[in-house]
């Protein structure tokens, strides 16, 4: 299938799993998984940069509209999207010449997880901090960081794994 199908159709498939499933899931009121930041992991490096940040910016806030958040999610999610490529040449010191052969599952788990990891709590840091706004929260945007990151990335973790596995 065309490259661009499988771009469109993991876009809505995110949306629609992030709008219909996931923003009903509130466990123990800190815990919400926001899966469809994997988006901005799979996506091609050797794609148009702007292209790229205006496709994240909508997916951000196509979850706005539906989570009625008022332009939180695009703000988190553009600005991961644009820190994504910083981490790239930090975790696996790539240079803009390896990008067009640059493939997330080809490189070795560990530097993986930690740029995974590390863009999820950037995007959960600055959302809650949205959410909640006041210093006077600071300990429940630490709180619902942590629990939301924890989830997020053990279901990122779980569901890749079960996509990707070899049979």
């Amino acid at each position: 299938m065309n490259k661009n199908i499988n771009k469109i159709l993991f876009f809505l498939f995110l949306l629609f799993l992030q709008v219909l499933i996931l923003n009903n899931i509130n466990f123990l009121g800190h815990i919400n998984p926001y899966l469809y930041i994997a988006f901005v992991f799979f996506y091609p490096l050797r794609e148009n940069r702007f292209l790229f940040l205006f496709i994240c910016f909508m997916l951000g806030l196509f979850v706005d509209f539906f989570s009625d958040s008022g332009g939180i999610h695009a703000f988190s999610t553009l600005f991961i999207a644009y820190l994504r490529l910083s981490f790239i040449k930090i975790y696996f010191r790539k240079l803009p010449t390896d990008y067009l052969f640059f493939n997330l599952k080809s490189e070795p788990f560990g530097k993986v997880f930690n740029y995974i990891v590390t863009l999820t709590i950037i995007h959960h840091f600055i959302y809650f901090s949205f959410a909640n706004f006041s210093f006077q929260n600071m300990s429940m945007v630490f709180l619902n960081t942590l629990y939301s990151s924890i989830f997020t990335l053990i279901l990122f973790f779980t569901v890749n794994y079960i996509f990707t596995k070899n049979v």
